[in-house]
């Protein structure tokens, strides 16, 4: 029997995911988790992905995020969604990044429940991974301490 669409773009993405999750970056699956998952870290700093299939994604946004947080200083809450896959959570997700448009890949910093830095795809698409990550590093060391 045939392996069907959605089973294989499960398989296929499966890695993306874990390029994430493996760095302790919590997966937010439904609209219901990212609202908890928000609402409830609003005390603190939250590092907030929207992972894609996308190159950059892959060569840039992940070994990016996952080389800011060896840094010393870091988010109290790592949070991902996945675009294209669970996409009533990311439309949730994407609520709290107004007045932003959609944007995937792309990397969020709420301070308190607000909105303190966020890096949209077009700020990853021409830079490194090292140059996301310096960024990122530069967000931490000025909102998380």
């Amino acid at each position: 029997m045939a392996m069907s669409f959605d089973a294989y773009m499960k398989d296929m993405v499966q890695p993306m995911r874990e390029d994430l999750t493996r760095l302790g970056i919590n997966e937010l699956l439904t609209p219901e988790q990212v609202e908890q998952a928000l609402e409830s870290s609003k005390d603190g700093t939250t590092l907030l992905v929207i992972n894609s299939v996308c190159g950059c994604a892959a060569g840039q946004c992940r070994p990016g995020v996952a080389k800011a947080l060896k840094n010393d200083v870091k988010p109290d809450n790592l949070f991902t969604v996945f675009a294209g896959q669970e996409k009533e959570a990311t439309a949730k997700a994407r609520e709290y990044l107004a007045p932003y448009p959609p944007s995937s890949p792309s990397i969020a910093l709420f301070k308190n429940g607000e909105l303190a830095h966020f890096i949209q795809r077009h700020q990853i698409e021409d830079r490194s991974a090292d140059m996301i990550a310096a960024d990122l590093v530069g967000a931490f060391e000025h909102y998380c301490k």
